[in-house]
């Protein structure tokens, strides 16, 4: 990923924002303060790790009560969100991006997907060979990011387009590592890697537990 322009490590804010969900779902239930440990737990991390990270965006907290939950989500949301909404296009609407649509536009938060492209017009009302089209949309709804669910053979030729639209952060979710100049933050998920990586350890775990018996 492209190097951040603030001082917050990348990890740092991943956290902040798996962070800001489990307090939304605390909040919902009731639950007006939680302590570090607390959500250390349920992230799988040390409660230190926690009280950096909070600290680290200058958070501070009555220990004795723990965290006020609402009060850090508002914080968080400072740290996190922009002060307008920030508008996607997402580029493929195969099962993949209709569902990433589906997930984005029901969560509430600061980021909406407003257009969608493929190279199929029957899927959407635009096309991605129509690339004119792409980037005065972007003008037209004010774009800043997209998300990049196309077929894997089709994103390398979208490269130039995204970069000529003037958009600022690419989400890649095909197995082809995208790159881009410095100034366009860019985030390549390859799901087949992840998965890969979570069965490899699942056979060493496996050929470790037969070792044993």
């Amino acid at each position: 990923m492209a190097s951040l322009t603030n001082a917050i490590p990348e990890k740092t804010i991943e956290r902040l924002s798996e962070y800001r969900r489990t307090l939304l779902a605390s909040h919902k239930q009731g639950i007006t303060h939680i302590f570090s440990h607390v959500l250390a737990g349920i992230h799988g991390i040390t409660a230190v790790q926690v009280r950096r990270d909070l600290m680290l965006i200058g958070f501070s907290s009555d220990t004795k009560k723990g965290y006020d939950v609402q009060v850090l989500i508002e914080y968080i949301s400072r740290i996190l969100d922009s002060p307008s909404q920030m508008n996607i296009a997402v580029l493929g609407m195969g099962h993949l991006g209709q569902a990433i649509t589906k997930y984005f536009n029901g969560k509430g938060l600061k980021l909406k997907i407003t257009a969608a492209f493929d190279v199929d017009p029957g899927k959407v009302g635009k096309t991605i060979d129509g690339m004119d089209t792409f980037e005065e949309v972007v003008e037209d709804k004010d774009i800043s990011i997209v998300i990049v669910s196309s077929p894997t053979q089709v994103a390398p030729s979208l490269v130039v387009p995204i970069i000529n639209a003037g958009i600022r952060g690419v989400l890649n979710f095909t197995s082809t590592p995208l790159n881009f100049p410095q100034g366009i933050v860019v985030e390549n998920y390859d799901i087949t890697t992840l998965l890969e990586k979570v069965a490899y350890f699942v056979k060493e775990n496996e050929e470790k537990n037969s070792s044993n018996t």
